[in-house]
């Protein structure tokens, strides 16, 4: 066996065993994309949860929904879910508390014990309109 079959044979151990390393470590791609998918509907809810506060500070009072908060001039957020495009659930509860709501594809990452920590399935946060989150 020459010295750049030897060579090429431990590249290809090499790369195989950072691949393998890498499955082990941060799992699967398809749990990473979930994993990525969960994070990003977190991030949703915090942004509506701003935009949120800022409406009832300029307003005194919170949005009848998502789509006439999405009507305030200067706030941005996502309102609909990244896979299945249906809208984030908002419910008013009281005058200052209201409830943001998605749905997960899976448990909060190992660790996690933030207001947004969320089981697999649909998970429902009760938010005061004075409080940023």
């Amino acid at each position: 066996m020459s010295a750049r079959h030897v060579l090429v044979a431990a590249v290809v151990v090499v790369v195989a065993a950072a691949v393998a390393a890498g499955i082990v470590l941060i799992g699967p791609p398809g749990e990473e994309r979930t994993r990525r998918l969960d994070e990003r509907r977190v991030q949703d809810l915090r942004q509506i949860s701003w935009s949120t506060y800022l409406y009832h500070t300029r307003h005194q009072r919170l949005p009848a929904s998502l789509a006439a908060l999405s009507e305030e001039p200067g706030l941005t957020f996502e309102s609909r879910d990244p896979v299945t495009d249906e809208t984030y659930g908002y419910s008013v509860l009281e005058p200052a508390r209201y409830q943001l709501c998605a749905v997960f594809d899976r448990e909060s990452t190992e660790g996690r014990s933030d207001f947004w920590s969320h089981g697999e399935g649909r998970q429902c946060y009760t938010l005061k309109a004075d409080e940023k989150r």
